[in-house]
């Protein structure tokens, strides 16, 4: 009992809304430690395992599958010299495919996964979790809050405190890792383009190993058919044929591997001898620069390894590394084993070595699963394309462009049908410009080799500051994935005259229009930052802010996610009236894959209640969906649920000073910590429906003193008619207040940042969607308000 009254009168001391605050914040805490770091690899039977496995080679596996048809022609585009130039090839591709895709990328960096999402961006996304090195500086303390906001921390003396104040101490390095992210991103995008035009050219080139005197242009017919035919089934989503893929890979996997062996059998055993690398060695000695050079067809056996990675969504790592070292390595070191066996003994079938290699009785049975497994491969490829596109769109560093869910059950299936015309287009280009698969070939290992070092970069300060590895391990792993990668790169760099300036060209195009969009969405964020207006000149207004309130709630989309936007000034200052209700809406996106729905929305209110003024942020991940016919709803339903638990809260009320995080404006900063020292923001779950069971849990705090029933009552009263007193103005009618803003350099500006900010980026700004659409806003309830912003 005599702790009770302790804690009855430290109630009364600190104030009721401190208890409730305990209250409420302890089972929140308990469930974010239950919830937080909430991936983890489960351990699944040994049956789910195996089906989840099988499902995986439909996904991931596609690309690096059908590298088979394509390496040993680019390796040797000249042809074959000296049967022993083949069995140094064939060592390099067992050591290749050993080093990179089984040991790097298989064992290592598929543990650097975000929540189970692979790729360039969650890599970023992870450190920007552990260290401030997003350029736009749009969060705060409690994003970190979050229960997929999961990081780790670290001794401020060790490896990793050190790396990260390296990485914050100047914004040149930030915008450099930027920068060395979008370059591995627009390679990807490259990979999208090539990959579909190498592997289906190399599936159809089967019909002229069976016809030799029809023409090359029939063959390129036949691949730009199936291209379009590819791309224009896109719109409805792999989740429709996704079913296919599995068995089709996983028939391809057991045909080559079966070919494999036959032709090691029947043609020439002892290139197993291989598997010494002493023949890598007597391969250089003996070929000098050609050999060097020909690392870039070799390069092409593990395209595909980079997709491994991120196509991570949808199964757990073990289910890949089942995958991969029971089926997909075996069966590729079959199939080029088999392949140098025929070429040994055949020097002059090096052009489409794997047809000729596959026995008369089931060519043609082989050649349709070779051309059904080269779409599945480029359909992997476009998806990757299309979901890292999105999540560069979710970071600010890519024009707004529709993308469409394609299904329910799995919101990483997207489409977005802009960027699916331009892939289609440009592929086309390719495959009809080229005609032959070794330039396109030389083009697919520079974009390859460029994602991999990338990957290696990044995976440098994940161990560092994710993984907090040994200094000795970061070197051996950093030393010799640069080592093997360096010599790929040096390589291809030879044959960029011969077609390897393709990639280079198409990322280049690339990578400056997601570096100009960042850079202007990073300006006008600061502006809006600099010139938002003082919470005093607010106040200062008084109630009805010196206008006519008329009926309906105004929704004022703003960057900021604290303080009152310049736009609404600019607003008031040029129209004589403004709504009875004013929330500001903020939408962002966070450097984690998903934000759990009942931690999406933060609400706070602005100034005192009779103002009728919110704040509400919306939270997203790079992998969520914003339903726009769910937003608004959800969004109201949070503001109510605010009123109904501040009328809870005595004191809440009074937090008339504070914007969003409790930060207080200069002019009342005195009066306000007198009236009411414990302002917070609340949080809440949008799936209480009641006050009732609010009121259950804080039924106790009544009972302090003797007037609470009566205290109890008046905010009961006070809530319904606040609450009333909103939904008459939700029926009168919603305007969603957007800012039409044009950005200028301003007059002193160098001439780069003039061409940047007025035609670059303006041009962008033109030809992608408006705000409007993407918020899906009626057109009768749009209300536009122009503005230039010189930065």
């Amino acid at each position: 009992m005599a702790s009770g009254l302790e804690i009855e009168d430290e109630a009364e001391n600190k104030g009721s809304m401190w208890v409730l605050e305990q209250k409420l914040d302890q089972p929140m805490d308990e469930e974010a430690g239950r919830l937080r770091n909430m991936y983890r690899e489960k351990k699944f039977s040994a049956l789910l395992l195996l089906r989840l496995a099988f499902q995986s080679l439909g996904v991931v596996y596609g690309d690096l599958g059908t590298s088979p048809l394509y390496v040993f022609y680019n390796t040797f585009p000249h042809g074959v010299r000296d049967p022993e130039d083949v069995i140094g090839a064939l060592s390099l591709i067992i050591y290749s495919l050993t080093l990179i895709p089984l040991l790097k990328y298989v064992f290592i960096v598929c543990k650097a996964n975000d929540n189970g999402q692979g790729g360039t961006f969650a890599l970023y996304s992870l450190l920007c979790r552990h260290a401030k090195i997003n350029t736009i500086p749009n969060q705060h303390r409690t994003d970190e809050e979050l229960t997929t906001y999961s990081r780790n921390t670290f001794h401020e003396h060790s490896y990793a405190a050190k790396t990260k104040r390296w990485l914050e101490k100047y914004a040149s390095r930030k915008h450099a890792l930027l920068v060395l992210v979008l370059v591995g991103t627009c390679m990807v995008i490259g990979d999208g383009i090539l990959t579909p035009a190498i592997s289906v050219l190399s599936a159809s080139g089967g019909i002229k190993v069976d016809h030799p005197k029809m023409s090359n242009d029939i063959v390129v017919l036949v691949a730009v058919v199936i291209l379009i035919f590819l791309f224009s089934l896109q719109h409805y989503g792999t989740d429709k044929v996704g079913w296919l893929f599995a068995p089709i890979v996983l028939l391809w996997f057991i045909l080559i591997g079966g070919i494999g062996i036959f032709n090691i059998w029947k043609y020439d055993s002892s290139v197993l001898r291989a598997f010494s690398p002493v023949y890598i060695v007597h391969y250089f000695r003996r070929g000098g620069k050609d050999a060097w050079t020909s690392l870039g067809g070799i390069m092409l056996s593990i395209t595909g390894t980079e997709a491994l990675f991120a196509d991570l969504t949808h199964f757990p790592v073990s289910a890949i590394q089942l995958a991969f070292t029971v089926v997909v390595f075996p069966c590729l070191l079959l199939a080029y084993c088999g392949q140098a066996a025929y070429l040994v003994k055949h020097k002059d079938h090096v052009i489409d070595a794997f047809y000729h290699s596959i026995p008369d009785r089931i060519y043609w049975p082989v050649f349709l699963v070779a051309t059904l497994a080269a779409i599945v491969a480029s359909q992997a490829t476009i998806s990757a394309t299309f979901s890292i596109i999105n999540q560069a769109l979710a970071l600010g560093c890519f024009p707004r462009v529709k993308v469409v869910h394609t299904s329910k059950k799995f919101l990483g299936q997207i489409y977005i049908p802009d960027i699916n015309w331009i892939l289609m287009i440009l592929c086309i280009a390719v495959t009809a410009g080229f005609k032959n698969q070794s330039q396109i070939g030389n083009a697919y290992g520079t974009a390859v080799v460029i994602v991999m070092l990338a990957t290696t970069l990044l995976m440098t300060l994940i161990m560092l500051l994710v993984w907090h590895c040994h200094w000795i391990v970061v070197v051996i792993f950093t030393g010799l994935s640069l080592i093997v990668e360096c010599t790929y790169f040096s390589a291809v760099l030879f044959k960029v005259d011969q077609g390897g300036w393709v990639p280079l060209v198409i990322a280049a195009a690339f990578l400056l229009i997601m570096y100009f969009w960042h850079y202007g969405t990073l300006k006008r964020y600061e502006f809006e930052m600099h010139s938002k207006v003082s919470m005093a000149w607010i106040l200062g207004l008084g109630p009805s802010l010196g206008l006519v309130r008329v009926p309906g709630i105004g929704l004022v989309y703003t960057e900021l996610a604290s303080g009152v936007p310049h736009i609404f000034s600019h607003f008031i200052t040029n129209l004589p009236a403004i709504h009875s209700v004013v929330v500001f809406v903020c939408v962002k996106y966070l450097p984690v894959y998903t934000v759990p729905e009942e931690e999406r929305f933060l609400v706070k209110r602005i100034g005192p209640k009779n103002f009728h003024m919110f704040r509400c942020v919306a939270r997203y991940g790079y992998k969520d969906h914003k339903k726009d016919d769910e937003f608004e709803n959800k969004l109201f339903d949070n503001l109510f649920m605010f009123v109904r638990l501040e009328s809870m809260m005595e004191g809440c009320s009074d937090s008339d000073e504070y914007s969003l995080y409790g930060q207080q404006t200069e002019r009342s900063k005195d009066s306000l910590l007198r009236d009411n020292p414990n302002s917070a923001y609340c949080n809440f779950d949008p799936t209480i429906s009641s006050v009732d069971s609010i009121v259950q849990v804080k039924s106790p705090l009544h009972r302090t003193n003797h007037s609470g029933v009566s205290s109890g009552q008046t905010s009961n009263q006070t809530e319904v008619n606040e609450l009333e007193f909103l939904t008459n103005c939700r029926d009168a009618g919603v305007v969603h207040i957007l800012g039409n803003t044009v950005v200028r350099a301003s007059r002193d500006s160098k001439i780069c940042k003039k061409i940047a900010v007025d035609y670059i980026y303006a041009f962008l700004r033109k030809i992608c969607r408006e705000n409007s659409v993407i918020f899906n806003v009626p057109h009768e309830s749009l209300l536009n308000v122009g503005q230039i912003f010189y930065v």
